[in-house]
């Protein structure tokens, strides 16, 4: 059984720096993908980041293209989101997801597993 356990929220000025991390657990992770989503208050979640954790190759959504960057340690199987320049939008629940595919997509319900989430405050 794959768990994901995020950690590394808290609250933050704008301008400012969190990285969070996620330790992946239960499978053999060479051929998954690894995300990052973000749900914030009365919204619906939404993709952040995505990579494919054999291959290394990323992908990020609009809003946080040059600010975030997802990364992973395989000795310690752990997902990274470094994110930089945070912005009180950037105020959400963030979400660590895996699929068992290579690719990843930006849909929801194209991922298996998730974390039980993260809480990130922005404050202007």
């Amino acid at each position: 059984q794959v768990q994901l356990v995020e950690s590394g929220g808290g609250s933050v000025q704008a301008g400012g720096s969190l990285r969070l991390s996620c330790v992946v657990s239960g499978g053999t992770f060479s051929w998954y993908s690894m995300g990052w989503f973000r749900q914030g208050p009365g919204k619906e979640r939404e993709f952040v980041a995505g990579m494919s954790w054999s291959r290394g190759n990323t992908g990020y959504a609009d809003s946080v293209k040059g600010r975030f960057t997802i990364s992973r340690d395989v000795v310690k199987n752990t997902v990274y989101l470094q994110m930089n320049s945070l912005k009180p939008e950037d105020t959400a629940v963030y979400y660590c997801a895996s699929v068992a595919a290579t690719g990843w997509s930006t849909q929801t319900t194209a991922w298996h597993y998730w974390g039980q989430g993260t809480q990130v405050t922005v404050s202007s």
